[in-house]
């Protein structure tokens, strides 16, 4: 029997960019959204660093996660309405929509690289732990709470409602990439959203879509590798997210060291000895991070203090192709940098991007998702690059790019004719 949830007495609206208006008519998802974890994410951006090159690029996880629900609340409504959706994982599928990034820390994936973290791990504590989230989930009857973090986990055994949150086209990515391209100002991220809502089908626990919509599946794959490799993967965006990883990994090794900072990072200090609890977690936002990272210019240790000032003034670090001739010369190039006082465990890094557009189903990899199926007329299942020629001729392919980040007014600085500098900007070819 489906179990009755208590509706508002007034249906309540977001105002939103991407979606025109997010409507919220239970009372239970009003609730999340004002619990102090979930309202944390007015204060997480949705993509870290990217502001620092595309300046509109300000918009925040909170914004991002009532997309999500909004569009898994709008699926749910098509699949309704054709009699092929069960209404007792309705709230289950709402709430998981609702919540699947709650766990991101500041930065999200530059602090998980530093400290360890994973926010999928930390998105499930939340919604079991000792939180108001989990409170207002156990409201609706012991074991909800568990439910939604299984959504999350991908153990959940509907696997309709994962694929909804979770695969190759879910509500997460519908959404950031429409949100993405809105705000960073490129026209890389659209695609036909409500035609590909109108030929989705459900089959065998999965989402499919009729063969008559595959223009749509496709524009929808481009647009995701246009956005990943334009927005996500811009060469500027992953300097500034260099320097950033490199200003916490240089403020941990201080206190490690016993450095004596000036401005004591409170907040920052379990996670520096990998003793954090979901509640000093929850403490951890980006206001907090740059905070330090403005007083830190102040600090008498120089790395530490030109590392904050270069991320808070965006004076950041060139970068070069990183060539097998590059991987030949990186040890000549440590020497040189450290013969010429410039460190380079923290002013020479090199960061490596990869993407795959579409992949097919390989049972027991890392991050495995179902293929894309295709609806045929006689009713049967076509994966979709068999029928698309364009989704084939990239099914499979990862492009991956590479590049060496360094700083080049600090090479420029050193003394005219210094058999370093000559080294150096010989090894880099600039």
């Amino acid at each position: 029997m489906t179990r009755s949830f208590q509706k508002l007495n007034e249906e309540k609206v977001f105002k939103d960019p991407v979606h025109r208006y997010i409507h919220v008519r239970d009372r239970l998802i009003w609730d999340l959204i004002g619990a102090p974890e979930f309202q944390r994410l007015r204060r997480i951006r949705q993509l870290g660093t990217t502001y620092l090159t595309f300046h509109g690029a300000e918009h925040s996880r909170f914004g991002h996660s009532l997309g999500v629900y909004e569009i898994a609340r709008r699926v749910i409504d098509i699949f309704k309405y054709r009699n092929h959706w069960d209404d007792s994982e309705t709230m289950i599928t709402l709430c998981a929509a609702l919540l699947h990034d709650v766990g991101h820390g500041p930065f999200s994936h530059s602090f998980e690289k530093v400290f360890g973290t994973n926010h999928e791990e930390y998105t499930q504590k939340i919604i079991l732990g000792d939180t108001e989230i989990h409170r207002i989930l156990e409201k609706q009857g012991s074991g909800f709470a568990q439910r939604v973090a299984d959504v999350i986990g991908k153990t959940y055994p509907n696997r309709l409602v994962v694929s909804l949150i979770s695969s190759q086209i879910d509500a997460d990515r519908m959404d950031y990439l429409l949100r993405d391209a809105y705000f960073t100002g490129v026209s890389y991220g659209h695609f036909d959203m409500e035609r590909i809502w109108r030929v989705m089908r459900t089959r065998d626990d999965q989402i499919v879509f009729k063969l008559s919509g595959m223009h749509a599946v496709e524009d929808y794959i481009m647009s995701r590798y246009q956005m990943y490799w334009q927005v996500y993967f811009h060469p500027v965006t992953r300097s500034a997210e260099v320097i950033l990883t490199q200003i916490l990994h240089r403020a941990k090794d201080l206190y490690q060291q016993g450095f004596r900072f000036k401005y004591l990072p409170h907040p920052l200090l379990k996670i520096f000895n990998g003793k954090i609890t979901l509640h000093d977690y929850l403490k951890l936002d980006e206001s907090v991070i740059l905070y330090f990272f403005q007083v830190w210019q102040e600090e008498a240790d120089p790395i530490l203090s030109d590392l904050c000032y270069r991320f808070m003034n965006r004076r950041l670090f060139k970068y070069v192709e990183f060539t097998p001739a590059l991987l030949d010369a990186k040890d000549r190039l440590s020497e040189s940098f450290q013969a010429a006082g410039i460190d380079p465990k923290y002013y020479l890094e090199i960061d490596s991007s990869s993407n795959s557009p579409y992949d097919l189903y390989r049972p027991g990899e890392e991050g495995e998702r179902q293929p894309i199926q295709l609806l045929m007329p006689d009713g049967t299942l076509h994966e979709l690059s068999q029928e698309s020629d364009v989704v084939g001729s990239i099914t499979g392919m990862r492009r991956t790019d590479c590049k060496l980040y360094y700083p080049k007014d600090r090479i420029l600085d050193l003394p005219k004719h210094s058999p370093h500098q000559k080294d150096i900007q010989r090894l880099l070819g600039i």
